[in-house]
């Protein structure tokens, strides 16, 4: 499976979520950080479902960039 996996930067943290699996977010201090830290979270989220007999969300979101001139 893939999921779109959504990377904000604030003043000095990056936040990271995932549009097609609500309810969790997770922060790091770099990029490198924050990747680390959401597919682990992914994982586990996903093992959670599982263990508890419930459905594994499919991947639905679209993630696309709009160029434009600025």
């Amino acid at each position: 499976m893939r999921y779109a996996v959504v990377i904000e930067k604030s003043e000095n943290r990056f936040c990271a979520y995932v549009p097609d699996l609500p309810g969790f977010m997770k922060t790091g201090a770099s990029i490198d950080e924050i990747e680390a830290n959401i597919h682990d979270a992914i994982v586990h989220h996903l093992d959670g479902l599982c263990e508890d007999g419930r459905q594994i969300p499919a991947p639905t979101a679209i993630v696309e960039y709009c160029e434009l001139a600025a």
